[in-house]
């Protein structure tokens, strides 16, 4: 017993380095991290997407029947324009307002239109309170509902609900009143003056005739309005104009016999003292400025010509351009040239050459000529002054005189003059009431309001609520988001393994491949139609070799590749097929490996260790007379309970269903045990245990000093990840043992949708054709005789 042991310890040590192997391309993809994988929303995509659909389809199906059980709405509009130029024409013209003001203008008109005087005048012209369509409209299913709940929260509230009889005319209007104001909408155009107005009805053409007679009746408000303003305008302008005439006439006489008390005579509006000063203190006014010009102009020359000769005749260009200075232009002009020729004449000829002489001595004789002028033209300028002076002084003496004459006669006009300003502020006072009453009373005679309609209402031929074709688009995105969330929430809770990759990067284990469903190997149960059970008739365990070209087989060959490669020191191998899980498939995996290890050719023997189900004992359906566990309890040897399954010469020890075996992890891993394996490894290549789950069950973890490797097997898309991980890391002896896992069930068609771009599962229909796959169920060989045998009669 200890030599066995020791042998399954020196496996174990010899199968460790192969699981601790890890490929470098999966762990730098494990170790990168993606902040949005667009790749794995792809296929996250591909895989909810019947489910969007689905739901997407009943999202629309849920639209069309809101459609065909929705009361229809129809909106009639109009547009009105406030418009201020038409009140031109009655001469009342406003300038245009500032953006502030102008608002605040459009949203005063838009509280009138929505203001219940208005409403009611509306109701009462087209009495509205008689129309049943417009006071009980129908409703709709969520109008329904709404009012159920808002009459369920007044009763819980304690309101009441008793308004009086609705055949009284005062609560049928104010109902009118108020079903209007609630269907109405009235909006401003941005950045414009015109206001649309909306009405809602179930009768198209009831909603197009509220909307018009509403804004008729709100033209003929604003008609009504001004109006009445202007009438009571007039009425105060006339009594205020009476007054004002009274007082006018009244200040008018009054500056009257003041001047003439005071003898204030008057020519063109003013005192004939005062034009006379006018006059002379603007012609003394002018003489100061002459004066001034005068002694300005001498004291210039005289400063010139005081400087000397030659800067007389430099400075001489100052006065050249001024009046009466022509000559001393002229003669700058000559003396210039002079001495432009004399610089031509010295820089060729020298300076002692008798033309330059002659032109130096012309120079000095034309400088000498400006002098002269200059000092003639300052004697002129000082006669000027002298003059300018005398006149200036005649002025301010009769300015003086006619001062004196008009100072007495000022004080009475002070008076005067405060007692025009009264009289004239009166008159113009009374000349503005007068106009203001003449254009009042010229307004109420024109009947022109400030608004017009620009766009009257017609009966709409498309219902505004519901949108058809807004409801059915919301409807069925509404339903895909709620698939789309469904989805979601189901990529989120999935806990089972879908890809190898993802069994390998969570536990460590080998990924060996993909078992797909044998085909035929479920049924409807017959008590119930949607649930699948075993199909008895079709043949699951000796599928491998009975196909052998599908990818059931090729993924099992992989197996026993990687079981020789890893074992191949060994004489014997014995192999543990195990599961966490009940209904994994486990003996039907251990059966097809047996099946295929024999067609090798190899000597297999298959143990049926599951001995308180014995399923694999009943898939093989072979006859046999005792079970192995009699050898187990030393009735028998082992030899005597050997069945040969003669469709695939596998070897079986097989396990009664009819027997209750209570301590089985005892008697598989009991020192009988231990005999029948040593004494089996020396007569057969491999031993293959059909073990029971590592789950429920102790019986594995007791095998495993015996065995020499594991083979796991976990069933595709229901397995949970963290209850196998979890399983794995109670049980690291197993975990030590495991040559590699399969995923076994697999749908191949969904399997493409998990497999990320250029993975092997995403390319699988591309190398499918090198798998001779078998569509059609394969039959057990007695049922292929009864189905033969019905067809020949």
């Amino acid at each position: 017993m200890n030599e066995l042991i020791g042998k399954a310890k020196i496996a174990q040590d010899a199968v460790r380095p192969f699981l601790t192997q890890s490929s470098p391309l999966r762990a730098q993809e494990a170790g990168e991290e993606k902040f949005i994988d667009v790749e794995r929303v792809m296929q996250i995509a591909r895989r909810q997407a019947k489910i969007v659909a689905l739901f997407a389809a009943i999202g629309l199906l849920i639209g069309v029947a809101q459609l065909a059980l929705a009361t229809y709405y129809y909106t009639a509009s109009t547009s009105i324009l406030i418009d201020d130029d038409l009140s031109r024409f009655a001469g009342d013209v406003s300038p245009a307002p500032a953006n502030m003001e102008a608002d605040k203008k459009i949203m005063s008109q838009v509280a009138i239109l929505k203001s219940s005087s208005l409403a009611a005048k509306v109701v009462e012209t087209k009495k509205l309170y008689d129309i049943p369509e417009f006071i009980n409209p129908p409703v709709s299913m969520t109008q329904h509902v709404k009012n159920l709940a808002k009459g369920t929260m007044d009763l819980l509230s304690g309101k009441s609900g008793d308004g009086g009889s609705v055949d009284e005319l005062n609560v049928r209007k104010g109902t009118a009143i108020a079903v209007l104001l609630e269907n109405l909408r009235v909006e401003q155009q941005p950045q414009s003056y015109v206001i649309d107005l909306y009405f809602t009805s179930t009768d198209p053409a009831l909603a197009a005739m509220i909307t018009n007679s509403y804004a008729e009746a709100y033209l003929s408000d604003k008609l009504d309005a001004n109006f009445e303003a202007s009438q009571r305008a007039t009425v105060w302008l006339r009594t205020r104009l009476t007054d004002l005439k009274d007082q006018s006439q009244e200040a008018a006489l009054r500056v009257e016999r003041y001047r003439a008390d005071n003898g204030l005579t008057s020519t063109k509006g003013s005192l004939l003292s005062e034009e006379q000063l006018s006059d002379i203190s603007a012609q003394y006014i002018l003489a100061q400025a002459d004066s001034a010009k005068a002694l300005a102009l001498y004291n210039q020359y005289k400063a010139i010509v005081a400087a000397g000769q030659q800067n007389a005749v430099d400075n001489a260009a100052t006065v050249s351009d001024q009046d009466g200075s022509t000559v001393i232009a002229t003669l700058r002009t000559r003396y210039l040239n002079v001495i432009k020729r004399a610089q031509e004449i010295e820089g060729r000829f020298g300076p002692q050459h008798p033309q330059a002489v002659a032109l130096r001595k012309e120079q000095d004789d034309v400088g000498r000529q400006i002098f002269d002028e200059l000092k003639q033209m300052t004697e002129s300028y000082r006669n000027q002054y002298e003059v300018a002076m005398s006149r200036e002084a005649s002025l301010k003496e009769g300015l003086s005189k006619i001062t004196g004459q008009t100072s007495a006669a000022n004080e009475s006009l002070v008076q005067l003059k405060d007692l025009e300003r009264n009289a004239e502020a009166i008159s113009d006072l009374y000349k503005t009431y007068l106009t203001k009453y003449q254009e009042t009373a010229q307004n109420q005679s024109f009947p022109i309001s400030s608004a017009r309609v620009i766009s009257p209402a017609s009966p709409p031929t498309d219902a505004s609520s519901p949108k058809r074709s807004l409801t059915l688009a919301g409807s069925l995105i509404l339903g895909a988001l709620f698939g789309m969330g469904f989805g979601f929430w189901r990529e989120v809770r999935e806990g089972t393994f879908r890809l190898g990759d993802e069994l390998t990067a969570m536990l460590g284990v080998k990924f060996l491949g993909y078992l797909p469903q044998i085909p035929g190997a479920l049924r409807p149960s017959s008590d119930d139609p949607t649930t699948l059970v075993a199909n008895p008739d079709v043949e699951t365990m000796r599928f491998a070799i009975k196909s052998g070209g599908s990818k059931f087989a090729e993924t099992l060959r992989h197996a026993k590749i990687v079981t020789d490669a890893m074992l191949g020191t060994q004489g014997c191998k014995v192999i543990g097929v195990v599961s966490v899980l009940p209904g994994e498939g486990k003996s039907t995996i251990a059966a097809n490996l047996a099946c295929l290890l024999a067609s090798s050719p190899a000597k297999v023997l298959l143990i049926d260790a599951d001995l308180r189900r014995g399923s694999l004992t009943q898939g093989l359906g072979i006859p046999f007379d005792t079970g192995w566990t009699e050898a187990l309890n030393g009735s028998v040897n082992w030899r005597d309970t050997v069945v040969v399954d003669h469709q695939s010469n596998v070897s079986v020890l097989a396990t009664p269903r009819h027997v209750k075996v209570f301590n089985t992890s005892e008697m598989i891993s009991g020192p009988a045990m231990a005999i029948t394996l040593e004494e089996a490894r020396g007569e057969y290549n491999y031993i293959v245990v059909d073990l029971p789950p590592i789950g429920p069950v102790f019986d594995a973890k007791a095998f495993e000093p015996l065995a020499d490797g594991f083979l796991l097997v976990s069933e595709w898309g229901a397995t949970p990840r963290a209850l196998l991980k979890s399983t794995l890391e109670d049980e690291p002896a197993i975990a030590a043992k495991l040559l590699g896992a399969v995923l076994n069930k697999a749908d191949l068609q969904k399997l493409s949708t998990y497999g990320g771009l250029g993975s092997s599962e995403a390319l699988f229909n591309r190398y499918s054709s090198y798998y001779l796959e078998q569509s059609e169920p394969i039959m057990k060989t007695r049922t292929r005789r009864r189905r033969n045998l019905r067809l020949t009669k």
